[in-house]
């Protein structure tokens, strides 16, 4: 056996044996794995954390440095109970999760969907976001529950998140192929509820407009609005409410009900942004803070 095969070999074997470990401790209870976390927490403190405790300074100016360890504490808490959680998705029941992730408004967006084909729905990195892919539970026989997503560099890791986005019926679509996508539902004209997780840095060449956001120069996503514009999607934007630990209701706020009534050219992705800063101001310890979000300046993107 050639050295390549040996370690892809073996590289399989231990991803199944990841897999089986996790599947094992995701029967377990829930309480039992927020002891997990609290044990993790410790560990996990140093991850990332110069980019962590630099985002919140530049986005709560007005904070102190103890009140931003504070927030940075309260950031890597909620971080390991996203982790157990996602463990626990494995294997969760449906009438647990539907306990644990509730949805309001849907009523709204069924309403919109006799009139339109689509709803899309402007998501972030907030709370936990895995958990809304188990909105096709909610939704009225014939409507469909989709996401966008970004494939993963590792195939075994893709499909374990593959797995487990769809394991309540609602269907992943590989970014890359969104569009050709979304027009053969229209083709179709199958009655689709789409969400789209926008708040992460474009590549350089994808940047399209910046807004100021928590008080800094951000590039931003603008695929969700030109793509709604397109097939005449109503566009709502999810705010999510952190209940207590393990419990989450996620509201939908209908911000146009036909995209093509938007007037600015940005107007919608901008009123995103604003939403998505104001949840974010309520509780702060449920965003992504690990993620380098300003790593991309207007200057320097302009130059280059």
């Amino acid at each position: 056996m050639r050295r390549s095969d040996y370690l892809c070999t073996m590289k399989r074997l231990l991803m199944h044996i990841g897999y089986g470990f996790l599947r094992l401790l995701s029967h377990l209870p829930l309480r039992v794995l927020y002891v997990l976390a609290d044990i993790l927490r410790p560990f996990v403190w140093g991850y990332r954390r110069k980019v962590v405790v630099q985002n919140l300074r530049n986005s709560f100016p007005e904070k102190s440095e103890r009140q931003i360890a504070l927030l940075a504490r309260d950031f890597y808490h909620s971080f390991c109970d996203m982790v157990v959680e996602q463990i626990k998705f494995l294997t969760i029941s449906r009438a647990e999760i539907m306990k644990r992730m509730r949805f309001e408004n849907i009523e709204q967006i069924e309403h919109d969907l006799c009139e339109e084909t689509f709803a899309f729905v402007y998501l972030g990195h907030y709370g936990n976001w895995e958990w809304i892919s188990t909105l096709g539970l909610w939704l009225s026989e014939g409507i469909h529950a989709a996401q966008l997503y970004k494939p993963l560099h590792d195939p075994a890791i893709d499909a374990l998140f593959l797995k487990m986005r769809s394991r309540f019926g609602s269907e992943c679509i590989d970014k890359n192929k969104a569009l050709r996508r979304i027009m053969q539902m229209k083709a179709e004209g199958q009655k689709t509820v789409i969400g789209f997780i926008s708040d992460q840095t474009p590549r350089a060449d994808s940047i399209h407009h910046w807004v100021e956001f928590l008080h800094q120069d951000t590039p931003i996503f603008t695929g969700t609005e030109r793509i709604a514009k397109k097939v005449g999607a109503a566009i709502y934007f999810a705010e999510v409410e952190y209940v207590r630990r393990g419990y989450y209701v996620c509201r939908f706020h209908r911000m146009q009900a036909h995209a093509n009534a938007a007037q600015g050219e940005f107007e919608l992705t901008e009123q995103y942004m604003a939403r998505l800063e104001e949840m974010i101001r309520r509780q702060p310890r449920l965003w992504l803070w690990s993620h380098r979000r300003w790593k991309r300046q207007r200057k320097a993107e302009t130059d280059s």
